[in-house]
Formats: C-alpha cells, structure tokens, sequence
C-alpha cells in the first residue's frame, strides 16, 4: 500500500510540472503578442460576433492599411495637339479654328471651313450711331456675330453657343467657365486641353465698346480671341494660337490669367 501511494505521489508530481511548463509557454507567448502587436491565431485579422435577428453573424475586422502618401501634383504639362491658322479663309475665326484643334487632337477628322456651316449664328444687322459707332449688333452669347470670312466686319461667338457645337462631336464635353485655373491645368495633366478666351495680343484691353442686342446690352472689345490650352509650368502657359497657326506659344503665366479674367474666365474642354 505505501508503494501503491508512492506512486501515485510521483505521477501527480509529473503531471503538476507538465501543466505548469504548458502554462508558462502559453504565457510566454500572449506576453511575445502583446510587445510585438501581432495575433497569435491570426496574421492579419481577428473574428468578432455580433447579435443580429437571424443569430450571431461573424464580422471580420482587417489590420488597418499603411496611411496613403499624397502624390504631389506634376507642376508642368505639354500636349501635342495640331496647329491651325484661321487665316486667310477666315479673318474673324479663332472660336471655330480653335475648336478644330480640339476636335482633331480629339480624334474627329473635320476642317475648318467644314464646321463653319454648323456653327450657330447670331444673323441680327449691324446697326451704327451717327458717329459711326455701333448702336445695335447681334450677341456671341446666342451665336456667331458678324461675318466670319471677312465679306463684311465680324466679330466672334462665346462659349455657350459654341458649346453646342462641341458637344455635338464630344459627347463629354464640359463647359468650364468660371472654373478656378487650377482646374484647366489638372485638365492637361489628365491629356485634355481648353479652348479658352483671350485677347490678340495677350494684353487687358483698354478699348471696350458695349452695344445693344436681342437680349440686351453687351459690353465687350473687338481685342477679343480664342486659343487651344495645351501646356503649362510653374511661370508660363503655352497655347496654339490661330492667328498665327503657331503650336506650344509661351505666354507669361499671370499675363494670361489677367486677359483670361478679363473675358470672362470662358473654357471649354471634355472628360476622357
């Protein structure tokens, strides 16, 4: 009997030593994940329950991701779009020469002269004071003013009769006037240029007419052009100019900008 009690003594003491070695490893490591933040059973996500009416449903909840790093903006694009000279044929056609650029670098094989006839016009005659000043002309906001081939005076179309014309060809074409410049730069970073309004010679004129129209005065300057957007850097932007048909013209960044305020932050552009 003492022998049969000396024996279970011993097995007691084994299985007391083996338990307590098991517990001190199971400790050790729940210690080891807690120092270190990773899971014992899992290497990226954990399993909660949650109550609902058709009974405990699993969730499962992820690591949360590396925080994302902005990615700077690129502070230059230039595009490569064709350049179109508006003259001879049309003296008074920048607005519909520019809008072929567009539709060209677009993809849409139309001339100039092709999309002069689709152009919307405002046909109201030009009417003059005494002094030989005009009293009352068509608007550009309605359509194309005056005579563009330069049979008689001319004078230009706006964005929102241009437009239509645009959307015609682009069916994602976007109206971007009064639009901040900020947009028109992410524009050629995406590979989209503008038709924007400027003047000829790149200068805030000084010699606005204003004159009375079917839908009331207008006041605006014959100094009045458009151009293709296709670049710009920190310092300048760069433009296909119609009057002279030349591509990629560098203009002083501000320069621009103060013409672009001027008539009326108009652009048109589209979405990819």
């Amino acid at each position: 009997m003492p022998v049969l009690w000396k024996g279970i003594q011993v097995t007691f003491g084994f299985f007391l030593i083996l338990g307590l070695l098991f517990a001190s490893g199971v400790f050790s490591m729940l210690l080891y994940a807690k120092i270190t933040g990773q899971g014992w059973f899992s290497e990226a996500s954990t399993i909660a329950y949650a109550d609902t009416l058709g009974g405990r449903q699993p969730i499962i909840t992820t690591a949360s991701p590396p925080p994302l790093i902005p990615v700077p903006l690129a502070t230059s694009a230039m595009l490569k779009a064709p350049a179109i000279r508006q003259h001879p044929e049309l003296p008074s056609g920048c607005e519909i020469t520019s809008l072929t650029m567009m539709l060209q670098y677009y993809g849409v094989a139309k001339s100039k002269l092709e999309l002069v006839p689709e152009m919307k016009r405002d046909n109201t005659p030009l009417k003059r004071n005494k002094d030989g000043s005009i009293a009352y002309w068509g608007n550009p906001n309605l359509g194309f003013v005056g005579e563009v081939t330069g049979s008689a005076k001319g004078f230009g179309i706006y964005h929102g009769a241009l437009f239509e014309l645009q959307k015609k060809y682009i069916p994602t074409a976007m109206d971007l006037t009064n639009q901040s410049f900020d947009m028109l730069e992410q524009q050629l970073r995406d590979g989209i240029p503008s038709l924007v309004w400027t003047t000829i010679n790149f200068q805030v004129p000084d010699n606005w007419v204003v004159w009375d129209t079917p839908i009331g005065p207008i006041e605006t300057t014959f100094m009045e052009h458009a151009v293709l957007l296709v670049g710009f850097d920190e310092q300048n932007v760069y433009v296909n100019d119609p009057s002279t048909g030349k591509s990629n013209v560098k203009i002083d960044k501000a320069q621009f900008l103060a013409t672009w305020e001027a008539m009326g932050r108009q652009a048109l552009s589209y979405k990819l």
